[in-house]
């Protein structure tokens, strides 16, 4: 999954970032988005949690050598879980063996898991965040888990008794839901999900319903047997083996993306939906995680979904699914994962939002990271793309610019001139854009200077400023930084814990020495930012307006909200400090005060009636309130 994932993921981040804003599609504004959009996703502020890496709170669960994902013989003898806190590029004897860092970073373990994220529920409250993404917490042999084994139980070494848990699954009929035990990793996620809402915490969880691993029960059965599985309708099988010949290499299937881990499930016999057999599992494996108690009161469930590759699955199956899961908890959020324009997708299909690559994401790497658009090119894409949506689906959209598909955000910046980016002249993938140092050698793999920190900051700034619920991919907030994946899931950074210097590189190139570990001053405006954004009621309305864009300067400035609660914003993506002389529309005059700075000091504010007289310094920006 991870190398035909991250290629596409990685090359339509860099490309579709400066699409025409004449590829947004029109949508219906009469449909309304009522029964879509629960009210609180205007409110959320999104935390991504990749549970793999990061905490590990409970070493008794750690992962095995027999619990990977690749077979026990081509993994060496002496595997052993990888220490938190060692150098990310420093090889263990066994991955030596293996041939390298690229070949055996996939079978490293940390020991992630649920206890971990129970034990740092009070950094996360601190942060100011109120809903929680977590990446895939299913069973599954690897360490990302989108190739699950089953939907219907979290995954085994997640708590803390993952012998016991397989024992009692392997007892189940996994197609009747009466029969469903409850293991004791699903007993601490549910734990985990009640202290995450009584601290008024939301939570959504992965859903991988296009494919699965090769493990999950029913495409074992297939394997086993074949044509007279009762799953054999389950997959799109191309070819079973003949029973009448000695070949057993015959049985072939498609897998996602060509990636045979991962085998994908059937559609329907008119290709508007799922297969019969997998609909129903997904549908049976969705009420247990919203309404555990099957007593019709979804407070003790998760309160959302993100969907993976969901444009990759038969409209007809979201529709069904999402009135599914709406006639279980209205108040559900939906968010579809797709790297295209949007709207259109999402309102056909029942979602609530999507994660808003292509609406915010690739515009703000655009102009903030990689200064290859001006600012009046930035506001032409943002508004464009932004209004595609309806009024409440703008402030649900999930807003995001890095995460565990992409480089970090600190080091999108660090290779901001030399990423290959490109202004494709049409809606296309440029194959040949690179965000590793395994494809380019000259990638930087370094820690940010104090000028990549500002430029960050700067980004930030405007993520919490912007329409749509920002999110956060854990450790983003706290410094860290990697190229994409692998280098994008390095273990967290804790305070309390004490890290090896990075100095070692992939292919032994010469590279600073930089420490690792929580960037406090990072961290500290991060949770201003957010504080500013959930203080602020303008920040979580459709209301956005470009004040001005002043291409010779480098410089945005662009108001939310009106009259006495306007936010007036001002960003200088400039490498000098500049002044601006910014008038205001009738609607917007009045005095304002600095409210949130990117920056400690240098900044000036004054006020003349019908304009602001502002001075920035470099890579800095500025949010103003009405006095």
């Amino acid at each position: 999954m991870d190398l035909s994932r991250r290629l596409f993921c990685a090359t339509a981040f860099i490309a579709l970032a400066l699409v025409g804003c004449s590829d947004v599609p029109e949508t219906d504004d009469s449909t309304s988005s009522t029964a879509r959009v629960p009210a609180w996703a205007s409110d959320a502020v999104f935390y991504q949690v990749f549970p793999t890496r990061f905490a590990n709170g409970d070493p008794t669960n750690d992962p095995t050598r027999q619990t990977l994902e690749k077979p026990i013989d081509d993994v060496p003898a002496s595997w052993s879980v990888t220490p938190w806190t060692r150098d990310w590029y420093e090889e263990a004897e066994w991955e030596q063996e293996m041939g390298g860092f690229y070949t055996s970073v996939y079978e490293r373990r940390y020991g992630g898991d649920l206890q971990g994220v129970i034990d740092r529920l009070d950094y996360i409250d601190s942060l100011g965040v109120n809903a929680l993404y977590f990446n895939p917490v299913f069973w599954a042999n690897t360490l990302h888990k989108y190739d699950g084994n089953s939907f219907h139980h979290i995954d085994p070494n997640f708590g803390p008794d993952p012998e016991g848990d397989r024992a009692m699954i392997a007892k189940e009929d996994p197609m009747d839901p009466s029969t469903w035990r409850t293991t004791a990793a699903d007993s601490l996620f549910f734990e985990l999900l009640g202290k995450a809402h009584a601290r008024d915490i939301r939570v959504v969880i992965d859903g991988v319903f296009n494919h699965t691993g090769r493990d999950f029960f029913a495409f074992q059965d297939v394997r086993e047997n074949q044509s007279d599985s009762p799953y054999a309708g389950w997959y799109k099988v191309s070819m079973y083996d003949d029973p009448a010949t000695p070949d057993t290499s015959e049985f072939d299937y498609e897998g996602w993306w060509g990636v045979p881990q991962l085998p994908e499930f059937a559609d329907s016999e008119g290709g508007d939906d799922l297969a019969e057999g997998p609909k129903q599992y997904i549908f049976d494996s969705t009420t247990r995680w919203m309404d555990p108690n099957g007593d019709g009161d979804p407070s003790d469930g998760i309160d959302g979904w993100r969907l993976d590759v969901a444009d990759e699955v038969p409209e007809g199956f979201w529709v069904d699914w999402n009135e599914h899961v709406r006639s279980i908890n209205p108040e559900a959020y939906t968010v579809a994962e797709t790297w295209q324009p949007a709207a259109g997708f999402i309102q056909a299909g029942g979602f609530s939002a999507a994660m808003n690559y292509f609406a915010f994401a690739f515009p703000v790497k655009g102009f903030l990271i990689d200064n290859v658009i001006t600012p009046t090119e930035f506001a032409d894409m943002i508004d464009a793309r932004r209004t595609a949506f309806d009024d409440s689906t703008q402030t649900a959209v999930q807003n995001l610019v890095d995460s565990h598909d992409t480089p970090r955000l600190a080091t999108m910046i660090v290779n901001r001139s030399d990423t290959g980016y490109v202004k494709p002249d049409r809606f296309d993938y440029d194959w040949g854009a690179v965000v590793s140092v395994r494809d380019n050698r000259s990638y930087k793999v370094r820690a940010p200077n104090g000028d990549e920190r500002d430029l960050q900051r700067l980004v930030t700034l405007f993520q919490m400023t912007y329409v749509g619920a920002p999110m956060v991919y854990h450790g983003t907030e706290a410094g860290m930084w990697g190229a994409d994946d692998p280098d994008n899931r390095k273990p967290m950074v804790w305070d309390d814990l004490d890290y090896d210097v990075e100095d070692d590189h992939p292919f032994e190139q010469e590279r600073p020495s930089d420490p690792v570990g929580v960037n406090q001053d990072l961290l500290d405006f991060y949770r201003r930012a957010i504080q500013f954004r959930r203080n602020t009621p303008a920040l979580r309305t459709q209301l956005f307006q470009t004040v001005q864009a002043d291409d010779e300067r480098n410089m945005f400035a662009y108001a939310r909200g009106r009259a006495a609660n306007a936010v007036v914003v001002v960003l200088n993506r400039n490498e000098e400090a500049h002044s601006m002389r910014l008038p205001l529309p009738d609607s917007l005059r009045g005095d304002y005060d600095a409210a949130l700075s990117t920056v400690d000091s240098g900044t000036r504010v004054q006020n003349d009636g019908s304009a602001l007289l502002l001075e920035l310094p470099a890579y800095s920006g500025l949010a103003l309130t009405r006095q």
